[in-house]
């Protein structure tokens, strides 16, 4: 056999050693779904989905459910759940609104404060109920599906609470920069979204805290004996959680320039869902943040079709609800 035939034998094996390397990384399979999934919704709703306008809707839409996908992350990473996601959203959306609405009978403090100071309130508050959820689940032993599902109901009643069941309007034109300006072409929440997901990315991949969280989630108990406090790492994981709801709340308050009893509903499913189908699995100790950010990408593409072709809102229930189920049946087919 020449030499050339040799190399012309050789060519097909390297490609299909690099093309099985391709789809062994879970990152890159995610990635080539989420293309087919954008070509098959522009092919369904005969290119509207796939225009640019449409497409930077898109992307506001998966940034803010986005940003608390990445939060939650970090919970199911120790194994954990917040289901108070949506709870604390909506509670720093309405507190905020009701802050800085420029309507004195919707305004909860009286004269209307600056969004830029609201906005750093509107996050501790987020992450002071996180901690909350982290000390009970990590400090008594609760489960932490009891407790954060009862923290949804807390925030949400207070919320209530505060705006009367009024729609929080009126709000200053300075919110608009948060909300809908842009830079080099690009919206405000997507950057903000780009650079969480960064961020986070590094504090998993290459800090100390962040190898706790897998070594947490992977087992607890070997974690403990190798000298990891166990219980501040749960603690930290839910306070990022909570950060990153008020993170969201502030988004959509910011982008809407409204805040109602309805704000960001579901927001605890989609962020589950996102990270599941990222790969993030719900046994806790394996996943990675860019396949949360392909997970996000992937779930508002497909809202973003079905409300296109005018799906109601119950089939897009049932499709959320279906896309969870496979993500985690898949997710438990793996590890088995």
């Amino acid at each position: 056999m020449t030499e050339d035939e040799v190399k012309a034998t050789q060519r097909p094996a390297r490609a299909r050693e690099i093309a099985g390397r391709i789809f062994r990384h879970e990152n890159a399979v995610l990635a080539i779904v989420l293309a087919v999934l954008i070509a098959v919704m522009g092919v369904v709703t005969k290119g509207l989905t796939v225009a640019r306008a449409n497409m930077i809707n898109v992307l506001l839409q998966s940034s803010i459910r986005g940003v608390a996908a990445i939060g939650q992350s970090f919970v199911i990473l120790t194994a954990g759940i917040d289901l108070s996601v949506g709870g604390v959203a909506l509670f720093t959306a309405i507190l905020g609104g009701s802050m800085t609405t420029l309507s004195p009978w919707l305004n909860s403090v009286g004269p209307p404060v600056s969004p830029y100071m609201v906005m750093p309130l509107m996050l501790l508050v987020g992450a002071g109920w996180g901690v909350a959820n982290g000390s009970l689940t990590s400090r008594i032993g609760m489960p932490p599906l009891i407790v954060t599902l009862g923290m949804w109901e807390i925030l949400k009643a207070l919320a209530f609470r505060i705006s009367g069941g009024e729609d929080m309007t009126n709000h200053p034109a300075t919110l608009d920069f948060f909300g809908s300006h842009r830079v080099v072409g690009m919206p405000v929440p997507v950057i903000i979204f780009i650079v969480v997901a960064v961020v986070a990315y590094y504090v998993l991949q290459y800090t100390r805290f962040g190898r706790s969280v897998y070594a947490t989630g992977g087992n607890p108990v070997s974690a403990w004996l190798s000298g990891i406090n166990v219980k501040r790492i749960i603690i930290g994981a839910f306070t990022i959680s909570g950060f990153f709801a008020g993170l969201s709340g502030f988004l959509i308050l910011a982008r809407t320039r409204s805040a109602n009893m309805s704000t960001l509903v579901g927001l605890e499913l989609d962020s589950i869902a996102a990270a599941s189908i990222g790969g993030i699995s719900l046994a806790g100790g394996r996943g990675n943040i860019i396949g949360v950010v392909i997970g996000a990408l992937m779930m508002g593409v497909i809202k973003n079709a079905m409300s296109v072709m005018g799906v109601d809102p119950s089939t897009e229930g049932i499709v959320t609800g279906a896309i969870i189920i496979a993500a985690v049946a898949i997710d438990y087919i793996r590890r088995r």
